[in-house]
């Protein structure tokens, strides 16, 4: 069963979401440009890119390539690049520092600790991220409240020390992803037709059974709690998200004023 015809089923208010969302990216393009698209190339990043081509918005894309991505994820690069005619930034990791890790750790250190699978990650993500946000006031995720009982507090626009992340499909559902996709032809991984719902390194990612949660096929050794590389967590390992109350709410964001000045 393809992923379309399991999952594309739109919320009643769909439209309502679909039109919010544009309003949410044409107000950031007004106040926080210049702005970039991290894309995981997952469903709802792939979302983000036909949304952003749609509206028009001028942003960069990037892709953090770990050197641990599965084939079928990295061959979505040429066919965004084909499809929207945007080049994709591919940041990878400081190759001394990666092998080195692999040296002293082995190439399975992500299963021997959650220290040694997060230095992985910083290696492989967090590193190559902060080269990619460099000089950007804004970046857009695909974060959605329902991918995980951690994410349940991502908000629409998320002020950052540097910048701010802006999560346009923070309010959709799994349904409205693939009504979307199915919709709009947006190209996809074929890895999600085959029960992979959320796709990190190969490695760390396997496919999910029925009923399992969206995201428990990454990091499927460590405890819920842990499940997250950095990329979308403070310091301290919770969520970035100040309180909502600094912002517009989305149904009204065609209105939305700038959170605080950000330096030229």
């Amino acid at each position: 069963m393809s992923a379309i015809s399991l999952y594309a089923k739109p919320s009643a208010n769909f439209a309502q979401k679909l039109k919010a969302s544009k309003a949410l990216l044409q107000s950031a393009a007004a106040h926080y440009a210049p702005l970039t698209q991290a894309s995981s190339l997952g469903a709802e990043d792939m979302v983000v890119t036909h949304l952003l081509q749609q509206s028009g918005i001028d942003a960069s894309i990037f892709v953090l390539d770990t050197g641990m991505l599965h084939a079928e994820t990295l061959a979505l690069v040429g066919r965004i690049e084909e499809r929207y005619q945007r080049k994709v930034d591919v940041y990878r990791p400081d190759t001394s520092a990666a092998s080195a890790f692999v040296q002293t750790h082995g190439s399975d250190a992500m299963y021997k600790s959650l220290e040694l699978r997060k230095q992985c990650c910083h290696i492989r993500k967090m590193e190559p991220l902060a080269r990619a946000l460099a000089g950007k006031n804004g970046w857009f995720t695909g974060l959605r409240r329902e991918q995980s009982s951690f994410r349940a507090e991502v908000h629409d626009i998320e002020p950052q020390a540097e910048r701010v992340k802006i999560n346009p499909l923070a309010d959709w559902s799994w349904g409205d992803v693939w009504h979307f996709i199915a919709t709009h032809d947006v190209p996809f991984n074929p890895l999600h037709d085959q029960f992979f719902p959320s796709i990190g390194c190969a490695p760390c990612t396997r496919a999910v059974t029925l009923g399992e949660d969206f995201r428990s096929g990454r990091w499927w050794w460590e405890q819920e709690s842990a499940k997250e590389c950095g990329l979308h967590v403070a310091a301290d390992g919770t969520h970035e998200a100040q309180e909502p109350a600094a912002f517009e709410p989305l149904s009204s964001v065609s209105s939305i004023i700038p959170i605080r000045e950000i330096p030229a």
